[in-house]
């Protein structure tokens, strides 16, 4: 009977050490005894966690559906035994980010742990921003990446037709307009993958492009323009078969991944035969599927799986800088799509692309 008495001395004796404690703070708190039962709450946890005045005294394990955060209780016990403070970001079930601590609750005089509190403090909104940093930091990434790699075919077009310039005989200078007009054509080329990729910086929300219902048709004749020195050079063929054109994407990103894998095709030609390529579109599902076939030299089976790399290259011929298809699936896969290669050494390969249509 005495240690009866003494037990419930004990607890009214920290009832009212905690009632001051719970009652004025502004986050949610929890008191859980030794014996896992829940003792009190803040005003906030009764809030939060849809508690209600007679869960106090009920075992904890009754209402953890609550707190929906499958590990609470095993935490809880953990701190009970060891007697140390635990700190975790949890995630709950409803997508919501909070600080937990839980801090023994020890009685000084027979230092012992007579419980745990519990804190939860959200922290939603710092997670959010730390990924959306994460976001930035990867986009403007890519963004640089995508510079330095796009705008070297510009400036490749443009040394091409200064070495055509140089070779000119004297009395061949009727040709001379329509190469400087070559020549004009790059640098105005240049000056447009530069304005467009960094134009954003100016903006309110920079490196986020604006999505558009886009035609396929145009993006792929904007390719085929900004390509037109290297097919001409190649003697190659740019064939189509477009079943479905329309799709809501970013500009510069799309025209990014159709330039890189018929730049592709054409660097990495065949010596043996001229280029041809075949570009088809269809839908399939909630996806805009975009294939294009080469007949170029084609990729060995075991390098198929390394040619997303950051700079990895197609072939070892030493071409490239290894950043397009980088570039290429890190744009598909952010927007929830993927790529495939189908490729045998010697026979060409089929990048086939699969874009979430966005109803």
């Amino acid at each position: 009977m005495q240690n009866k008495t003494e037990r419930i001395s004990a607890l009214v004796e920290l009832n009212e050490e905690l009632e001051n404690y719970f009652r004025n703070t502004i986050i949610p708190q929890l008191f859980v005894d030794a014996h896992l039962i829940l003792r009190k709450f803040t005003p906030p946890a009764m809030r939060q966690f849809s508690l209600k005045y007679t869960d106090v005294g009920r075992p904890i394990e009754d209402i953890s559906e609550n707190f929906r955060f499958p590990t609470i209780i095993d935490n809880i016990k953990h701190v009970i035994d060891c007697g140390e403070v635990l700190e975790k970001e949890i995630q709950t079930t409803d997508l919501r980010w909070y600080q937990m601590n839980i801090l023994p609750y020890i009685v000084q005089r027979d230092k012992k742990t007579n419980g745990v509190i519990i804190t939860f403090v959200e922290i939603t909104m710092r997670i959010r921003d730390l990924k959306e940093q994460e976001k930035l930091i990867a986009e403007h990434e890519l963004l640089l990446d995508t510079i330095s790699h796009d705008i070297k075919t510009p400036l490749t077009s443009l040394g091409l037709t200064i070495d055509m310039l140089r070779k000119l005989p004297e009395k061949g200078m009727e040709r001379f307009p329509v190469l400087l007009e070559k020549v004009e054509n790059s640098l105005t080329k240049m000056q447009q993958i530069i304005y467009e990729l960094t134009d954003s910086r100016e903006q309110e929300h920079r490196y986020k492009a604006v999505e558009e219902l886009l035609d396929f048709e145009h993006i792929l004749e904007d390719v085929r323009l900004t390509l037109a020195p290297q097919i001409i050079e190649s003697s190659g063929r740019i064939k189509t078969d477009i079943g479905f054109s329309e799709i809501l994407y970013i500009r510069r990103k799309l025209r990014s991944i159709i330039y890189n894998l018929v730049n592709n095709a054409i660097k990495y030609r065949s010596k043996e035969r001229k280029p041809e390529i075949l570009i088809k579109t269809h839908r399939e599902g909630d996806f805009m599927v975009i294939a294009v076939e080469d007949n170029g030299m084609g990729i060995a089976q075991h390098n198929l799986s390394d040619i997303f790399g950051k700079y990895q290259r197609v072939s070892q011929s030493g071409e490239g800088s290894g950043i397009g298809l980088y570039l290429v699936k890190e744009i598909i896969t952010a927007s929830g799509g993927k790529i495939t290669v189908n490729s045998n050494l010697g026979e060409g390969s089929v990048f086939t692309v699969y874009l979430k249509i966005k109803n």
